[in-house]
Order: structure tokens, then C-alpha cells, then sequence
């Protein structure tokens, strides 16, 4: 019997990988946030599978469950949004499991960030803009931020910021960033990213809080800050520049003296 901690993507069903659509077909006990993870998915359920939505479960009646399940020998499919590695509780669970000498297995998925950035048409690495990506979120009613990754702090070099479950603090966000950054810089705000009700804001750090409270949007969003949502002129990369091609017989024959 195993766990699996399945990325279920950002909304869209068919943004799942092949092995966690398998898993999901074949796991006779699925766990889901019911609130999150897109109910198209639980079709692929097996028929008589026990599912469990867990958007108003503790942590303990979660991993129970689970614990259950692995004395009935019952694989499971805990289905996570997004991708497990980002901000999905999973680390909390699977301290649990080990606890319980529950075994588990991790399936990767496609990020929130990843499918705003899609939707934007944007590249959040851009050659001589910016070649760093920070990707936090933002304290409000949750777990402390640990010391030294307060905004302030993480915006000192301009690197792009990818910021989630923060939309609620869109306003503290910016007057944060600004004397970083500048009120010029551009965002975006991508909520429900890959979903029938997407919507994707465009703006500055000047005007996006505006923005966020006349569209109503109050959860399931990601914000990203930084150059590389408006740069159109940067350098081609090295891999597919001609330079590199015309240097390469050169770099061939060095190195075989």
C-alpha cells in the first residue's frame, strides 16, 4: 500500500501528468480538496473508490484517513493543487507518515505560477532582465514568514517575485515593494489560472491594487512582479546565439589539444 501525493495541476484537468492521471484511475481511496482540485478528475476514479474531500478536515483527520487506508491495504491518492513542492502542506503529512510507518511516493505537477506565466505569454527568465525567480507568499492569517524572507528583504536585488495565497494583501504588497522595485514596475495577477473563470490583470505596482479590488478578486490568484512581464529588448540567449556557433569548431579544436 503507498500514498500518493499527486500534483493535480492549477485547475484545468487535462494539466496532469500521465502518471497521476494513472494513479488516480487505480487508487481505491482519494483524498481531494474539494474547494481546489477540479472535480473532472475524480471521474477517473475507479468505480467504488471512497472519496474524501478534505477542505474542512484537520490535519489529523487527514492523515487518519490515510492511516486507515494503509491498515486495509488500500493504496491512496491524496490529489494536491498545483505541484506538492509548493506551498501544499505535504511536508506536514508526510512527517506524519513516517510517524505511522505509512509508505508514500511523490508525483510532481504543473505549478500555479508555472500556468500564470503560460497565460501571461511571458518567459520569467529573460536574458540580461532577469535570470532569478523568487517564489514566496505573504503573511496574513497563516504560519509566520521565517526571519530574513520578509518582502522587503527578498526584493533587495529586483529579482522577478512570484507571490501566492497574498492577493488578500495586495495593498500592504505594493507599498512593500515599491521603494524596491519602483511604482513603475510592471505585475500581473492571474486568478484561476487555466480555469473557465481565469482573469489576468495587467499593470504597475502604482495601479494593480486598484485593479484587484474592482475585478473582486480575493483568492485562488498569483502575483508576479518584475521587468521581464513588459521587456522586449534583451540579448538572444548564448545557447542559440550565433556567437556560439561561430565559436564553437574553435572551443572543438582547443579542447583536443
Amino acid at each position: 500500500m503507498t500514498v500518493y501525493f499527486i500534483g493535480a495541476g492549477p485547475g484545468a484537468p487535462d494539466l496532469i501528468t500521465v502518471r497521476g492521471q494513472r494513479l488516480i484511475a487505480r487508487a481505491p481511496v482519494c483524498l481531494y480538496a474539494g474547494s481546489l482540485v477540479p472535480a473532472e478528475l475524480l471521474a477517473d476514479c475507479p468505480p467504488g473508490a471512497t472519496l474524501i474531500d478534505t477542505a474542512e478536515l484537520t490535519l489529523a483527520e487527514i492523515v487518519a484517513a490515510m492511516v486507515a487506508a494503509h491498515a486495509a491495504g488500500q493504496d491512496v491518492a491524496r490529489l494536491c493543487s498545483g505541484d506538492p513542492a509548493l506551498f501544499s502542506a505535504v511536508a506536514e503529512q508526510t512527517r506524519r507518515l513516517d510517524e505511522a510507518g505509512v509508505p508514500y511516493e511523490i508525483v510532481p505537477g504543473v505549478p500555479a505560477f508555472a500556468a500564470a506565466a503560460a497565460v501571461l505569454r511571458r518567459e520569467l527568465t529573460v536574458p540580461a532582465v532577469g535570470q532569478t525567480v523568487i517564489l514566496t507568499r505573504a503573511r496574513a492569517r497563516s504560519t509566520p514568514m521565517p526571519p530574513g524572507e520578509e518582502l522587503a528583504t527578498l526584493g533587495q536585488g529586483g529579482a522577478t517575485l512570484v507571490l501566492h495565497l497574498a492577493i488578500g494583501r495586495i495593498t500592504e504588497l505594493v507599498d512593500e515593494l515599491v521603494p524596491r522595485y519602483g511604482a513603475d514596475c510592471p505585475v500581473a495577477v492571474v486568478a484561476h489560472a487555466s480555469r473557465p473563470q481565469e482573469v489576468v490583470l495587467r499593470g504597475t505596482l502604482a495601479d494593480i491594487a486598484d485593479q484587484v479590488r474592482r475585478a473582486g478578486i480575493r483568492r485562488t490568484a498569483v502575483i508576479v512582479v518584475g521587468r521581464v512581464l513588459t521587456a522586449s529588448e534583451f540579448p538572444d540567449s548564448y545557447l542559440y546565439s550565433a556567437d556560439r556557433v561561430r565559436q564553437a569548431p574553435q572551443d572543438r579544436a582547443d579542447s583536443a589539444r
